[in-house]
């Protein structure tokens, strides 16, 4: 069985130039061979990295030798004098990073697997997940033009999340795909469940499986919240429809419901005295927007509306860009909150 350092080693021998760029910037390449220095990325022509080769053995990639010292090694060891690390699991934890690959979970923590679909395996999941700055994920969301997001808590990153397709055989063996994964909580913040957006490496769009997303845990009555909500909330069905509207009102809090009828089932905060409901236009979505809309009035809550042009209003940033999104809103939304929400952007 390969071992964790065999396995970066050879993850980062297959992209060995990128290791090089990243490490060595003040290197260049010649040839099959990237040239710098010395492993601290001074300037000159006595490290030579080679960039192409077999797997193992003589002349494979990420091999290298400073001519200099007589030093040699591969990518693993290049990163850790290069970094000047004092231990093995300091070299491994950043080849893991420069991989964007999570750490390994601890054996402890496997021994005992959680039921499929729990709250628990939700939150393991998640455990292992990653910021999405430099991701895939964030190369998804940019793609909706959905940008600056990595400083969100609620979203991470996975490399490897299997997925099972609804109509794959009870033993086949899950696929394995990078996905996108957004935090499920109830009103008080903990943890009831986790989604995920399947990815595809090739076009940074969702993966060619179906579906494309899941949410395991407990969804009902709960969402993917971002900003805490007081008095005024909005609530929605899609996580990049209520990402949109983050994006163009900032301040404003939000919960994606991830469905629509979750959304007809979403429980409001206490203390609300204002619900804007960000509609998509379709059947259902209208529908659980009306539903919604009733029990807030119920409760006595002001429910306000908000329609998109086109589907939803990630649609409608792709198509018409964030400025007019924000002019878009800003009649529908309350005076008082239009001055709150958008004099900030200068509109």
């Amino acid at each position: 069985m390969e071992s964790p350092a065999a396995m970066l080693a050879r993850r980062l021998a297959e992209d060995a130039e990128a290791v090089c760029r990243h490490y060595l910037p003040n290197g260049r390449r010649q040839g099959r061979y990237w040239i710098a220095g010395d492993v601290e990325n001074s300037r000159g022509r006595s490290l030579y990295v080679r960039l192409t080769g077999p797997t193992s053995g003589p002349g494979a990639a990420g091999r290298w030798t400073d001519a200099a010292t007589g030093a040699f090694g591969d990518l693993l060891d290049l990163i850790a004098a290069n970094q000047r690390h004092g231990s093995l699991r300091d070299t491994l934890d950043e080849a893991r990073r420069f991989l964007s690959l999570p750490r390994p979970v601890p054996v402890a923590t496997l021994a005992a697997p959680a039921p499929t679909g729990s709250v628990q395996a939700a939150r393991r999941l998640w455990a292992m997940g990653q910021p999405i700055t430099g991701t895939l994920a964030e190369r998804y969301l940019g793609a909706r033009s959905l940008t600056d997001l990595g400083a969100l808590s609620v979203l991470r990153f996975h490399p490897e999340c299997f997925h099972r397709g609804e109509h794959d055989p009870p033993d086949a063996p899950p696929q394995r795909w990078p996905a996108l994964l957004a935090k499920i909580t109830d009103l008080d913040g903990q943890m009831t469940g986790l989604h995920r957006t399947w990815l595809d490496p090739d076009t940074a769009g969702k993966a060619p499986v179906i579906p494309p997303r899941k949410a395991m845990g407990h969804l009902l009555w709960h969402g993917v919240r971002i900003g805490t909500a007081t008095d005024v909330l909005a609530a929605g069905e899609g996580l990049e429809t209520m990402l949109t509207l983050r994006r163009a009102l900032p301040v404003l809090p939000i919960v994606a419901a991830l469905s629509a009828s979750h959304l007809s089932a979403l429980i409001l905060p206490a203390a609300l005295r204002r619900l804007y409901i960000a509609a998509d236009r379709d059947a259902a979505g209208l529908a659980a927007t009306d539903t919604l809309a009733s029990r807030a009035a119920a409760e006595g809550i002001e429910a306000v509306r908000l329609l998109p042009r086109l589907g939803d209003f990630n649609d409608d940033l792709v198509a018409f860009g964030l400025l007019d999104l924000r002019a878009h809103l800003r009649p529908q939304l309350a005076p008082e909150d239009a001055a709150t929400l958008l004099t900030q952007h200068g509109d």
